[in-house]
């Protein structure tokens, strides 16, 4: 089959927590980046949900491309299986990714699953901040995630206006 390509919008971009052989800076079109995941787990709880990141319809994406080799296709896929789709509010897609100055290149991607119970929308930046602001899941709290996006976005060169937005109302 060969090797394959995943696709990061969130913390896979800077924590992909799986082997790879390249990294490159690759786009998707006809999805952006949104804060549009209800969190009952990790940012948030059932009570006092936060919100994560999901790939949403509309506009377009800058992100992070990883080359996998094929030899750890199995491994990689339940791996990324057993992380993005916990309650099962992503749908796993193959979608096409224009990587920095090369080639399109199909690439496994998350997209929000917009049928789920767990998807909020699409919010503005002032819904957005109050749904954040004071959640806290076991992965710690809601604000320290969308902080800490936007920080490594800006490492990368990647900028996201509205999530940047965002950030600036929970600072």
């Amino acid at each position: 089959m060969g090797d394959f390509w995943v696709f990061g919008y969130g913390s896979l971009m800077w924590r992909p927590g799986f082997a790879h052989t390249e990294t490159h800076r690759a786009r998707l079109h006809g999805y952006r980046r949104a804060l549009c995941v209800h969190s009952h787990i990790h940012r948030g709880t059932a009570e006092r949900p936060g919100l994560v990141l999901g790939l949403d319809r509309g506009g377009s994406c800058i992100g992070m491309a990883f080359r996998v080799p094929d030899a750890l296709r199995d491994e990689v896929t339940t791996y990324l299986r057993e992380r993005e789709l916990v309650t099962n509010v992503y749908h796993e897609r193959l979608l096409p990714v224009r990587l920095e100055n090369g080639p399109m290149v199909e690439a496994l991607t998350y997209v929000v699953d917009r049928g789920h119970p767990q998807y909020a929308g699409r919010l503005d930046a002032e819904h957005a901040a109050l749904a954040v602001n004071g959640a806290v899941g076991v992965s710690g709290p809601n604000e320290e995630y969308v902080l800490n996006t936007v920080a490594h976005l800006d490492a990368l060169g990647i900028r996201d206006q509205w999530l940047e937005n965002v950030a600036r109302r929970i600072r």
